[in-house]
């Protein structure tokens, strides 16, 4: 039962340049190699879906940010607090995510992902999301750069690829 209120409790809104600190602290913690706040209002300014979980009080719980152009997506960012991982809070952000790519006339949404996240890998599985690709060297890491999986995800089909 409480999944269940916490889950309620929650509210997706349009992230504000206001939200940035929270979201840059959030961000910080979360990644190794963070996106700078600079990034993070240029998100903003040029119009991308950025939209943040929040509960009551204003407390930042996630965020997740998306460009949406000719009929595709792509998930540039999808994030939760450290401490929250696990409860289901990135699928809200995701579904969300996805309703809005959908609402948008957005055919297929694609996203990058390192290796080594297995969270993410089985939240973007579950959610249907296949692999379409592979960049090499696309994200720094502490020895040197890591690979991303490309993954995508075709709407309003009801197919994957």
């Amino acid at each position: 039962m409480n999944a269940l209120r916490e889950r309620f409790a929650n509210r997706l809104r349009p992230m504000q340049f206001i939200d940035l600190k929270q979201v840059l602290a959030i961000e910080k913690r979360a990644y190794e190699f963070a996106w700078s706040e600079g990034v993070l209002r240029d998100c903003i300014q040029v119009g991308y879906q950025c939209w943040v979980l929040e509960v009551p009080h204003s407390v930042i719980q996630g965020y997740g940010i998306m460009s949406v152009a000719a009929g595709e997506a792509h998930i540039l960012n999808l994030c939760v607090r450290p401490e929250l991982q696990g409860r289901g809070l990135s699928g809200q952000i995701l579904d969300h995510l996805l309703a809005v790519a959908s609402a948008m006339d957005s055919q297929t949404v694609f996203l990058e992902v390192r290796p080594s996240n297995r969270p993410a890998l089985r939240l973007y599985a579950g959610a249907g999301f296949c692999e379409v690709g592979l960049r090499r060297g696309y994200y720094p890491a502490t020895t040197g750069r890591e690979d991303a999986l490309v993954l995508a995800k075709e709407l309003n089909t009801g197919r994957s690829f």
